[in-house]
């Protein structure tokens, strides 16, 4: 890239051509006051006018997010007219904003409320009229409450540039405007995945999961068995709301917090998965060998789910029907473990701590309810934990380190640990798949060549016994389209596809914590191209710290399938442990 010569405050510097001024002042060691703290593209129309800076050859003041830099330009960050546009720019967005901050679900991490301190903005500045406003609370995963709404557009850019879905927009005109799905519908009425991208970069309230909160503290007072159970993604970002950096594995800490809570038993979800790979991987071999539906489609992801319901119903037969870990462990909990502990299923209510908002609405199908006991009774994402922890006057951080309960479920292996991140249910499949094709383990139990953190495609072509194995894995529905259109079309080479809903997978689902560098203690600059590949890294990690790191290696998985269902995919197995989907009428 070549480079320019700019002035910023009287000193000169060398930058990189094409940048923004705000991209140019960073590099520089500037923080123009802004709400572009997460920009990856999401906040691209400059409409909130926080950033304004005075520069050389433009008319009046600019937003330094989307004016680019030019050749001998100087621009002025802190003189008195900038400094004051800057202010009464935030004053304006307050003059039309609920400020109820005390009550806001985004306490703490308010980029709102942030920058009107950075800008010393006074209150009610601007006195008048407000907009009318709208509470959506209808979806299980969503709620969307327009009076917090600053209409910076993130949400609108991230839905289409994550998966190319354009649930959200700009609605109506002038002081009238909103930002909601089509016609201001609910998103329990729009063709939303409920993947909760748009939370992650809102920068106020006006998006946020819908808590369960509620319902976990109405059945600790119910006198049910509350048992609680972790997905693997969790462990790698709970410790970033407790000042610890991205990327630290936080586990034993996290188990420590639950027992503290109350919950009467602490699983790891991991078990879960390590059945879902039993499950599965015994799926795609029966496909191969049985010319069953190929290519086989992972369905542990339930934002994917949904948009497959939604748009493709035609492959949905392509969609293993195994049910996610987490509702798999839950039917266990249901059904196996009730019958060993002698107490009945409907005196069990399971919480699922998840990275994942969709869970949410997962849980709520009527497909995974055995004789009409939901496998899962309520869902708490990673932030809703860290606020049950923090409510409680727990010191995380003083914690000991303990370990998962393991009666009956709870070890796991490796490979469970990885389907947190983008790739690693296909690895983990291809380390069981391996071994029921070849009778023996791999040299070297990694698969290297299905890793990596971005959203995107990546594929593969393996040898095993002889036999090519053609994988693909896509992360985000932008990415995923692409490998479904080619099925849709009978033009595809693949025999099996991994696809989850969130862009690098569960480490960067929509329950996961806020990555802005501003709430972010001791972290580099790096930190907003790093984040998924250091909370990644975590579980990898961990996976190679495991002693056994195939699922079908693990004694409590192979101890439940000699006791109680039989063998992977047997009559009991599917039973309990496999769903079906159906189109969505009306979105296709």
């Amino acid at each position: 890239m070549a480079k320019i010569n700019i002035k910023i405050e009287g000193i000169p510097y060398e930058v990189e051509e094409g940048m923004t001024i705000l991209e140019a002042a960073k590099s520089c060691g500037y923080d123009i006051p802004s709400l572009c703290t997460f920009n990856h593209g999401e906040c691209n129309l400059g409409s909130c006018r926080v950033c304004l800076v005075e520069a050389t050859g433009a008319r009046g003041l600019v937003a330094s997010c989307v004016y680019p830099v030019a050749e001998g330009m100087e621009v002025r960050i802190s003189s008195p007219a900038a400094v004051d546009a800057r202010r009464e720019s935030v004053e304006l967005l307050l003059s039309n904003h609920n400020k109820n901050c005390q009550q806001c679900e985004k306490n703490e991490y308010c980029e709102l409320l942030h920058v009107a301190k950075l800008t010393g903005a006074r209150d009610d500045a601007f006195a008048g009229m407000h907009s009318k406003t709208f509470t959506d609370r209808l979806a299980p995963g969503l709620v969307r409450d327009t009076s917090k709404c600053i209409l910076c557009g993130r949400c609108v850019a991230r839905c289409q540039n994550a998966h190319g879905l354009g649930i959200l927009g700009f609605e109506n005109r002038g002081f009238n405007t909103i930002v909601s799905p089509a016609e201001n519908r609910s998103f329990s009425d729009s063709p939303c995945i409920q993947c909760g991208q748009c939370v992650n970069v809102c920068p106020t309230g006006a998006l946020m999961e819908h808590s369960e909160i509620d319902k976990v503290d109405a059945a600790f007072k119910s006198g049910k068995h509350v048992i609680v159970q972790a997905a693997p993604a969790v462990r790698a970002a709970l410790g970033e709301e407790f000042g610890y950096p991205v990327g630290t594995p936080v586990t034993g800490k996290m188990i420590a917090a639950l027992r503290r809570l109350g919950f009467e038993k602490v699983y790891d979800v991991n078990f879960g998965a390590d059945l879902t790979i039993m499950e599965e991987g015994t799926e795609l071999l029966g496909r191969l060998q049985n010319g069953g539906t190929l290519p086989m489609i992972t369905s542990c992801s339930p934002g994917w789910v949904n948009y497959a319901e939604y748009n493709y119903e035609d492959l949905l037969p392509h969609l293993s029907s195994c049910k996610s870990p987490h509702e798999m462990q839950g039917a266990i909990l249901k059904s196996y473990w009730a019958e060993q502990k002698g107490i009945d299923p409907k005196d069990i209510f399971v919480v699922s701590v998840m990275p994942c908002v969709a869970k949410k609405f997962e849980k709520e199908r009527e497909q995974l309810k055995v004789n009409g006991i939901p496998d899962v009774d309520a869902v708490i994402t990673t932030r809703e934990l860290a606020k049950m922890i923090k409510r409680s006057g727990i010191r995380f951080t003083a914690l000991p380190e303990e370990e998962w309960d393991q009666d009956i479920m709870g070890d796991y292996s490796g490979a469970g640990v990885i389907f947190g991140v983008t790739g690693g249910v296909m690895e983990a499949a291809l380390r069981t798949v391996y071994f029921k094709l070849t009778g023996k383990e791999k040299d070297s139990i990694t698969f290297e060549e299905v890793r990596g953190h971005d959203a995107g495609i990546r594929e593969a072509s393996l040898d095993i016994n002889g036999s090519t194995v053609n994988v693909a894995i896509a992360s985000g529905m932008k990415s995923a389209k692409i490998l479904l259109d080619e099925s849709r079309e009978g033009k595809s080479k693949y025999q099996f596809i991994e696809i989850m809903g969130c862009p690098g997978g569960c480490i960067n689902g929509g329950g996961q914590p806020y990555v802005r560098p501003c709430f972010l203690p001791n972290e580099d600059d790096d930190i907003i191209d790093t984040y998924k590949e250091k909370r990644a890294k975590a579980l990898y990690s961990e996976d190679e710290r495991q002693t056994v790191r195939q699922s079908h290696n693990n004694p409590q998985i192979i101890e439940l399938y000699d006791k109680f269902l039989e063998a992977p995919n047997s009559h009991k197995a599917h039973e309990l442990l496999h769903t079906s989907y159906a189109g969505r009428e009306g979105f296709n």
